[in-house]
């Protein structure tokens, strides 16, 4: 009998609401959420859907105007900067714009320095961190001796997003929440990214939760699969389920909108002008 997974990480009726009164915008409403160590999880909706509102509530970045968040089975506390340390040790994410994720005036070498103190290792001796640091470096594909002393504006976008995820190998959190992480990148970047992803998340058994807009990429990389539509989950379930066999009628014009290049594209809803 297979062995029943456990919730690592729970969203009970998860709501954010930005404004009051005729300016009231509920982003994320009452929204039920749980994922399992080592599963691959893809949130998918369209812009303005409430998707990265809900990641940033996993976080800790947002606070939730209502609902709990329960984390390998307590409910969550991260109530000072302490606590907010320790539980960003544990889970962590990469972002749509690898630009906007470092510190500007921080070279490479304090960026991935950064990552090894959070892991216990200041105490480490310099050979010892730059033997982690060239570990994590290979591991993407990137030569560290190429990248030190270098800040990140010198670098590519897709070496960015290779360096985002060389941060990931040294902190080993349990949890990864990768926001649109390969929509900036070109196609043959984005197969290597997905491809890093995965062999990290076989290594180390780390949960993968994608925040994503391409229903496409959920199918393939996804063992389950919620659809957001306007701040609620209108379906989730196993990602063949959900994608083969759409209940909801969002989810099916979710699906319909995918190009698939063995048919012709209907194009009468487009408009012109």
């Amino acid at each position: 009998m297979a062995e029943e997974k456990k919730p690592c990480l729970c969203g009970s009726g998860l709501t954010k609401i930005y404004g009051t009164g005729v300016q009231k915008n509920v982003a994320v409403d009452h929204v039920d959420f749980d994922c399992c160590q080592n599963e691959v999880i893809s949130i998918v909706g369209e812009s303005g859907s409430g998707k990265t509102t809900l990641a940033k509530m996993l976080l800790g970045l947002t606070k939730p105007t209502e609902g709990e968040i329960y984390f390998q089975g307590k409910k969550r506390d991260i109530s000072n900067m302490k606590k907010k340390k320790e539980y960003w040790k544990r889970i962590q994410a990469i972002f749509q714009d690898p630009y906007s994720s470092f510190n500007t005036f921080n070279k490479i070498d304090a960026v991935l320095l950064d990552c090894i103190a959070m892991r216990n290792g200041k105490k480490y001796t310099r050979a010892k961190k730059i033997e982690i640091m060239e570990e994590a470096c290979c591991f993407v594909n990137l030569e560290f001796d190429e990248l030190t002393n270098k800040y990140p504006f010198e670098l590519s976008g897709g070496q960015m997003q290779r360096l985002m995820i060389a941060r990931v190998f040294i902190l080993k959190p349990e949890i990864l929440i990768a926001d649109e992480p390969t929509s900036m990148i070109d196609a043959c970047s984005r197969a290597t990214i997905l491809e890093m992803l995965m062999k990290l998340r076989k290594e180390i058994g780390m949960t993968i939760i994608f925040i994503t807009h391409d229903i496409g990429l959920a199918y393939y990389i996804s063992d389950t699969v919620f659809i957001m539509e306007r701040g609620k989950i209108v379906e989730s379930g196993p990602a063949e389920q959900v994608i083969l066999h759409p209940k909801e009628e969002y989810t099916r014009r979710l699906i319909s909108d995918v190009p698939k290049i063995h048919e012709e594209w209907d194009l009468s809803s487009v408009k012109y002008g």
